[in-house]
């Protein structure tokens, strides 16, 4: 059986599904986003999610394309045809098809929907994380409102090329007073000389990431201090552990920037056991 995508209302094969050339998405990346994690066939810290998605489509006054009950009926479905055991669940939601014009169409158009579903091998996360891997830093170039988690990521893609190119998996954003502020696709951490967590704060303009979300949850649990507060690259190699966190990387533990190690350039025990608890809490409550 191969890929099934949803798309408007339909169900097709991944192969054929297409949205229209004046899709607001499209013309504009007029449209926002949201990656849930699958558990065993589950969506994992699914609250977060749906909420944020809410507040992204409130803030570029998108309206909700149905009820959260539907769409979750909706994504549950696509898991359900893609027969995803582990991977992630792609939603878009476009403000939707008009002639093409910046101003948004003055007649009530219905939101575009695309769900995708893929399969990822948890056991090459995991070898991943167990090796950890390497960063590169690049100036802060997006527009000021990432706290909205929309699908204009040119910027991101730039800045993950170019950590390709580096031979590195992530790369971290700075700021003009030199502070970290999140990767392309991840949020960004460090247990700096005195063993506390520090990642930046959502006052300044990054993404709330959902896993970040729980993460500081499940460090105030595990009695662990935690700041929300910048560090910058020099600190981060200063750092004694350092890693990123995000629906797809879970947390996975950073062994160098810009080519230099973190502490002794091997994953950390705290990001590795942080990794092995959000593990254990995704699983316990996914839905």
């Amino acid at each position: 059986m191969g890929r099934v995508a949803y798309v408007n209302g339909r169900f097709l094969p991944h192969g054929q599904a297409a949205v229209h050339i004046e899709d607001r998405g499209y013309q504009f990346a007029d449209a926002v986003y949201e990656v849930w994690a699958l558990t065993d066939g589950k969506l994992a810290d699914a609250e977060g999610h749906f909420v944020r998605l809410k507040r992204s489509l409130e803030e570029l006054r998108i309206p909700e394309p149905m009820s959260r009950r539907a769409l979750t009926v909706v994504l549950k479905e696509a898991v359900r045809r893609n027969r995803v055991r582990d991977g992630i669940v792609y939603l878009q939601i476009s403000r939707g098809v008009a002639p093409r014009d910046h101003v948004f169409p003055k007649d009530q158009v219905l939101p575009a929907v695309v769900v995708t579903v893929k399969a990822m091998d948890p056991a090459a996360g995991h070898a991943k994380a167990a090796k950890g891997v390497k960063v590169i830093t690049q100036p802060e170039n997006r527009w000021g409102r990432c706290d909205i988690k929309t699908i204009g990521l040119l910027p991101n893609a730039l800045a993950r090329q170019a950590a390709a190119e580096a031979g590195a998996y992530e790369a971290w954003y700075v700021d003009d007073m030199g502070l970290v502020t999140e990767g392309a696709a991840t949020n960004a951490w460090i247990i700096d000389r005195d063993g506390v967590l520090r990642t930046r704060g959502t006052n300044a303009n990054i993404l709330r990431g959902v896993t970040r979300g729980t993460l500081l949850e499940l460090m105030e649990t595990e009695g662990l201090k935690v700041e929300q507060r910048p560090f910058t690259p020099q600190e981060a190699l200063e750092a004694r552990e350092a890693f990123i966190t995000g629906a797809s990387t879970l947390v996975t533990p950073v062994i160098a920037v810009d080519g230099k190690p973190v502490g002794d350039g091997k994953p950390g025990p705290v990001a590795m056991r942080l990794r092995s608890l959000y593990i254990e809490r995704a699983k316990a409550l996914a839905v």
